[in-house]
């Protein structure tokens, strides 16, 4: 990957070539983000600018031979690790080396992922993976070996606040007593997670949300979004750049979400317990994880709904879009400060409880009853 696909992130570009081409180069960095961030993708471009034979412009040049390595995720001075779960053939083998073909394939079709994409890949959504003791002894094992190719290796090690505290000291080790020309690249979605003495002896690169600029022009460029629904996925993306991917392959999805919050207002509002019953059981069908971006889907729209209200006179142009601008205008009269907050609360509650694979069908029939009191506060 190259730095020039990666939207946004500017600055953080700038001073990891800066370093690489003045020699600068730590042995050890921690990139930082939340999820959705480029934090992945940015550590996987500067991998491939620190072997690249032919840097040019600030940017890796894409067509000598260790690039199209890098690239296909192929190259031998580059190792992967990531969380796996032991179950089937890892049960007795926990290495990310058993699953280097599924992680090769997941990220060249899209690098932007995020734990729940990586793990409903695998097939074991309902499972948390981890990076066990065994994989820190393989990673020493390899990163020991003299450069097949490059002048050195680089090891890029994804979600290490995964690593059991085993696999966890055995890195801070070797981030201590390098065993060669080597480069860690850690990648972390929670660092504050993460071993403190690792991340001490990290070089931090704090990756923030991707402008809306950025954003636009990437979503313009190479999805061909334009408009109306060009507007509305730099809108609802807010930065995050796995959102925006979600959104992009979704738009039916989106015109479903809308239905459903319709739909969920009103039966709420009126309190039609068979109405929401059957609206309970549809629901139930999108699968955890689109339930999770519904959920984000309606507290966007109700945040615009509270600003309808407030500013009505001055909401000309509010963050809303076609049909749902249409019901807003009425609906926002149910939602303003008074309530917003305690929606708010209930919706985020509702979020983690789903996330944290609590029965579907009870949580959004719970919130339901509980909207039907806040909407009439």
């Amino acid at each position: 990957m190259q730095f020039s696909e990666i939207p946004g992130n500017r600055e953080v570009k700038e001073r990891l070539v800066k370093a690489a081409d003045e020699g600068r180069v730590a042995h050890a960095y921690l990139f930082h983000g939340e999820e959705g961030s480029a934090a992945l993708p940015l550590a996987m471009a500067f991998a491939q600018y620190l072997l690249c034979t032919a840097p040019e412009n600030g940017d890796s040049c894409g067509r000598c031979a260790a690039c199209q390595k890098v690239q296909r995720l192929i190259h031998p001075d580059v190792l992967y690790s990531f969380p796996v779960v032991k179950a089937g053939r890892a049960e007795k083998d926990p290495r990310s080396a058993v699953f280097l073909d599924e992680w090769r394939k997941i990220m060249l079709e899209d690098p932007y992922i995020g734990p729940a994409q990586w793990y409903e890949h695998l097939g074991v959504e309902n499972k948390q993976g981890m990076i066990y003791k065994d994989e820190s002894e393989e990673i020493l094992a390899k990163m020991s070996l003299t450069p097949y190719e490059a002048d050195r290796k680089v090891l890029i090690l994804w979600l290490p606040e995964k690593m059991n505290p085993k696999a966890a000291n055995s890195l801070l080790k070797l981030i201590e007593e390098p065993p060669g020309p080597v480069v860690f690249l850690l990648v972390s979605i929670a660092p504050a997670q993460v071993l403190p003495t690792i991340v001490s002896r990290c070089q931090g690169v704090q990756v923030p949300r991707t402008d809306d600029e950025s954003m636009r022009s990437w979503l313009a460029e190479k999805y061909g979004l334009k408009g109306e629904d060009l507007e509305r996925a730099v809108v609802r993306a807010g930065g995050n750049l796995l959102t925006a991917r979600a959104i992009v392959r979704e738009q039916e999805e989106e015109n479903r979400f809308f239905d459903l919050f319709r739909s969920w207002m009103r039966l709420s509002y009126a309190l039609d317990i068979p109405g929401l019953v059957r609206w309970v059981d549809e629901v139930s069908e999108l699968g955890r994880e689109k339930q999770k971006m519904f959920l984000t889907y309606v507290l966007h729209v109700l945040r615009e709904n509270l600003m309808l209200n407030i500013f009505r006179a001055e909401a000309k142009n509010p963050r809303l879009t076609g049909e749902e601008y249409d019901f807003s205008r009425k609906f926002s009269e149910f939602v303003h400060p008074g309530n917003l907050e305690d929606i708010r609360t209930l919706l985020e509650e509702a979020w983690e409880h789903i996330a944290g694979n609590v029965y579907g069908k009870l949580v959004f029939m719970d919130v339901s009853l509980k909207l039907n009191k806040l909407l009439k506060k």
